[in-house]
């Protein structure tokens, strides 16, 4: 898998049409508050062009993309920290998503009633961020008095974590989400992570617009300095246009299309982009007569954890790996060239995994 993404936003942002668009899942969709209770869940295949490639170079019975997971959970309004709406499952979807695209409103249009009776990108984000530093906020302070007992006593990694909940209580208090603290330590870092803050998570803005030619209007502009602000990212999208888009399943007539609209890749590729970069990931590559297929592992992994990707026994008896890279297969057409002009290594574990690999692993079980 990819990595689980979940669409967030207040209610009528067009959420639902957004993810019927990435995913054509087929999602309920329609101008009423809470169309969306119980999540919905879409899996895509992450388009990669080089696995095209592979497969014209390595002949194998199948091709297997990495995938990304989108998950449309359910709008939520003021007070969601303290259960409003549909508050408490909102919350609870949330902590399970490696990254958040937060779907904001970016478009007038009198048919569709806005929760607030206005449009206001700026607040809009303002509600949704509040909401989830409040929740971070009551679930830090019930930790730390539980651990200020025992780290008055001595304790050393009490005394560390107390730490960390400090500056996380401070950041959040001043209005500020817990993904701007950074902490240097293993062991900061390793507890942070334990925490499953809500304001941890990365965040990817995602305009929703009504017209292309409005790509830049002020709801947008909004968008882009509060992502700023926070180093994140922005994707401006029309939700309706891209659903038109995913439902042409011919490549070229698809292709036509989007340069018709002036666009040079799908809203999909865009969110993919900038979710790769959000999260820090990169894909490798098995090749076979059974199976050509990606993997996504984060950056600077090393090969033992990309070799725990495919099977945690692998990384358990990982020996070495059998490495070269994409753009060697590229260069001599095929594995048995490619050995034969000494490009071929064989790596230990230490050895960083690096966009574009291709690797066999050798292990003992």
């Amino acid at each position: 898998m990819g990595f689980n993404c979940g669409l967030v936003g207040l209610p009528n942002v067009g959420k639902s049409t957004i993810f019927n668009a990435l995913t054509s899942a087929g999602a309920e969709s329609s101008n009423y508050a809470f169309t969306t209770i119980d999540p919905n869940i879409g899996v895509v295949d992450v388009p990669d062009p080089r696995l095209d490639v592979i497969d014209q170079l390595v002949v194998a019975k199948k091709t297997v993309h990495t995938t990304m997971h989108f998950v449309d959970i359910a709008g939520l309004v003021k007070g969601a920290s303290k259960g409003e709406g549909l508050g408490n499952q909102f919350l609870g979807n949330i902590r399970e998503v490696d990254a958040i695209a937060h779907v904001v409103r970016c478009f007038d249009d009198d048919n569709i009633p806005h929760v607030q009776n206005r449009v206001d990108a700026h607040e809009d984000i303002e509600i949704i961020n509040t909401e989830l530093m409040i929740a971070d906020l009551e679930s830090l302070e019930k930790r730390k008095l539980k651990l200020d007992k025992l780290a008055k006593s001595g304790d050393k990694d009490a005394r560390m974590q107390v730490g960390v909940l400090t500056l996380l209580l401070e950041a959040l208090n001043q209005g500020r989400p817990a993904r701007t603290v950074s902490f240097e330590t293993p062991g900061e870092q390793k507890f942070l992570s334990s925490l499953n803050l809500l304001t941890a998570k990365p965040v990817l803005y995602v305009c929703n617009i009504a017209d292309p030619e409005q790509g830049d209007n002020n709801h947008v502009q909004a968008v882009r300095r509060h992502a700023e602000e926070e180093g994140a990212g922005v994707v401006v999208l029309v939700g309706k246009i891209e659903q038109e888009i995913m439902e042409i399943d011919d490549p070229e007539e698809r292709q036509a299309f989007l340069e018709e609209l002036g666009l040079k890749e799908t809203g999909l590729d865009r969110m993919i982009h900038e979710g790769y970069r959000l999260l820090d990931l990169c894909t490798f590559f098995t090749v076979g007569e059974k199976e050509n297929r990606a993997w996504t592992i984060r950056k600077h992994s090393k090969a033992p954890q990309a070799a725990g990707k495919i099977h945690t026994d692998f990384e358990k008896g990982f020996i070495r790996a059998e490495v070269y890279h994409y753009d060697d297969l590229v260069q001599y057409k095929s594995e048995h060239a490619v050995k034969e002009a000494g490009k071929l290594r064989l790596e230990g574990k230490d050895y960083v995994v690096k966009d574009g690999d291709i690797m066999h692993f050798r292990f003992n079980v």
